[in-house]
């Protein structure tokens, strides 16, 4: 089996940590079982090792992320980058897309997984029972649901026949319909009648999702596909496949499984109620401050909110409404001031947009132990280089000098620079730029 974690997403419901360059998925946020954070992502590699299902995974994430993802699973999954953000059903398209190129067999198997789960380490057991769930039943797709612990309007439901099919230690069914995030009221009449959250996990010979590529006029070729990729309609795997699927059957799983893309949910999962530098004091049960600035955050007597501060805003919230920030922000196009990237991360300090005279960024950049930054020459204006701390190698126009704490470097125009840190520790530096629409293109670039 060919496992595909789908690593999309937008980056709004957990604003202002996340944004589209940093998505939900690479917050360090979760507690780890060695007393560090560590993302939904990194959550999501461990459980698969767990498993040994590691060796069989893809990632798939938007080209802006593939770096990101590589580092938050310890650079030992392969990622595919995807041209843009088209929904679930293209990105399972190209996905088998990329392995039919690579000449994977019709009748194997691809397992399609959300990247975004919290489920309990025994969850990718389960997974790994789909590929003879799907042989034995002769289903178009298997699929995974879990008891639902409370009428959600949030999550998908399957609705399995009443009678089950035991086969070996194995029970599942065959699914009657789904319904897509129905309301509270709805979801309630279909518990009583013995309903599944939809965990978006489904199993399916690549043989048949090829047909369904050809019957929706998408290229089985990867190469033509991503030509195309960018003119496509945003389609989910839900309403193109699985709701017309001939024959599905879904396995159901007891343990632990939610999504934890609000900060409702999230706010459930974090070791502590304080994150970062902040207080909570006074009647507060239930509030929770999750700051990266470097500034303190107090809440004092304010009960269930979530406090959480970035480089790209503040939000104060109740826990049961912070989910309408993503509706709030709508297609309104933030400036992400801070981001990782394959050498390292930034940070965005200050910024000065002048409509005559030259623009003005300051930005903290932390090279990563024996990385460098991408070689590159500026157009015009200046930039300014000072070490802040750690030690590493500066290279301008082929010449090399040595950079410590306090070292600082003048790059003129047209002057090819990088730079590269030792391997012993991070690199951390600020770079002031002075020229003529520095802000706008600093931003396109880091996009």
């Amino acid at each position: 089996m060919h496992i595909v974690l789908l690593c999309g997403g937008a980056g709004k419901r957990l604003w202002p940590l996340s944004n589209d360059i940093r998505s939900k998925l690479f917050l360090r946020l979760l507690p780890a079982p060695d007393g560090q954070q560590e993302s939904m992502l990194s959550r999501v590699y461990r459980q698969l090792t767990i498993a040994e299902l590691d060796s069989s995974t893809l990632l798939l994430a938007h080209r802006s992320q593939v770096n990101l993802a590589f580092r938050h699973t310890e650079g030992r999954l392969p990622v595919l980058g995807e041209p843009a953000k088209r929904g679930t059903f293209t990105a399972a398209a190209l996905a088998a897309a990329h392995f039919h190129a690579r000449g994977v067999g019709l009748d194997e198997i691809v397992c399609i997984a959300p990247a975004d789960m919290f489920a309990g380490n025994d969850f990718f057991h389960s997974v790994a029972a789909l590929p003879s769930l799907l042989l034995d039943s002769g289903a178009d797709l298997a699929m995974l649901g879990t008891r639902p612990t409370h009428p959600s309007d949030q999550y998908g439901y399957i609705i399995p026949d009443r009678v089950g099919i035991r086969k070996g230690n194995i029970s599942y069914a065959s699914v009657a319909r789904f319904t897509e995030k129905p309301d509270r009221t709805g979801a309630q009449q279909l518990i009583s009648q013995g309903a599944l959250w939809n965990c978006g996990i489904y199993a399916f010979k690549l043989r048949y999702m090829l047909a369904c590529m050809e019957r929706s006029d998408l290229p089985l070729n990867d190469k033509a596909l991503c030509a195309m990729y960018d003119s496509l309609p945003v389609r989910s795997f839900d309403e193109e496949i699985a709701e017309h699927a001939e024959h599905a059957v879904v396995l159901p799983y007891e343990g632990e499984w939610r999504d934890i893309g609000s900060w409702q949910a999230l706010s459930e999962q974090l070791g502590n109620r304080v994150i970062g530098r902040g207080q909570i004091s006074g009647p507060a049960h239930g509030t929770h401050i999750v700051n990266e600035l470097p500034y303190p955050l107090h809440v004092i007597g304010v009960e269930d909110i979530i406090a959480a501060a970035s480089p790209d805003g503040i939000l104060i919230a109740a826990k049961s409404h912070a989910h309408a920030i993503k509706e709030k922000l709508g297609t309104f196009q933030l400036r992400p001031m801070h981001g990782e990237t394959a050498w390292g991360s930034y940070r965005v300090l200050d910024e000065f947009d002048h409509r005559s005279l030259n623009d003005i960024l300051a930005i903290r950049l932390t090279v990563l132990p024996d990385h460098r930054l991408n070689g590159q020459c500026h157009g015009s204006g200046l930039k300014v280089w000072t070490i802040v701390s750690g030690r590493g190698e500066v290279m301008l126009n082929g010449e090399r000098f040595a950079a410590a704490s306090g070292s600082v470097f003048r790059i003129q125009v047209d002057t090819y620079h990088t730079i590269h840190a030792d391997q012993d520790r991070p690199l951390e530096l600020i770079e002031v730029r002075l020229g003529e629409s520095l802000v706008s293109a600093f931003y396109k670039s880091e996009s």
